[in-house]
């Protein structure tokens, strides 16, 4: 037997998983609260007479990179790729990196044909169009006296 036995059967092994698991715990907890934090922060800005586009979008940028922190957190220790080799992991990790650039050019590239069609591909400037309702006239439609075929 390799590792000392507590008692009940408890390995020092078996203790310091448990403390693993209640670091990444804490490490997660954390991470998910100053997540909140931002967002609330965000919903308060945004309730201002003129909030600040660029602080909201900055923001958002941080919660991006905080969640993906968490997602490479919680693949390493709960689907166990911190043990692993190097290239084990990049085998996981570099694929989960590709798909995060493919959501990022899809968005990119639909954001440039929406400002391409509202702009007629380039030609005159972009501004908001008023919506205009066309609402039915009262009045009948005027018959007409000719006869069908």
């Amino acid at each position: 037997m390799s590792a000392e036995s507590t008692h009940l059967g408890t390995t020092e092994a078996d203790i310091a998983h448990v403390k693993r698991i209640w670091k990444a715990f804490w490490i997660l907890l954390v991470l998910t609260i100053l997540e909140l934090a931002l967002g609330l922060t965000i919903y308060r800005i945004d309730l201002g007479a003129n909030p600040n586009e660029s602080l909201v979008l900055m923001i958002k940028g941080v919660i991006c990179i905080l969640t993906l922190a968490k997602a490479f957190y919680i693949i390493s220790i709960f689907m166990h790729l911190g043990d692993e080799v190097r290239a084990m992991a990049m085998t996981i990790g570099l694929p989960a990196l590709l798909f995060i650039w493919f959501i990022i050019a899809f968005i990119a590239e639909g954001s440039s044909y929406r400002h391409l069609r509202n702009t007629d591909a380039g030609i005159r400037q972009y501004k908001e169009q008023p919506q205009q309702f066309h609402h039915p006239s009262a009045e009948p439609a005027e018959k007409s006296d000719k006869k069908l075929d």
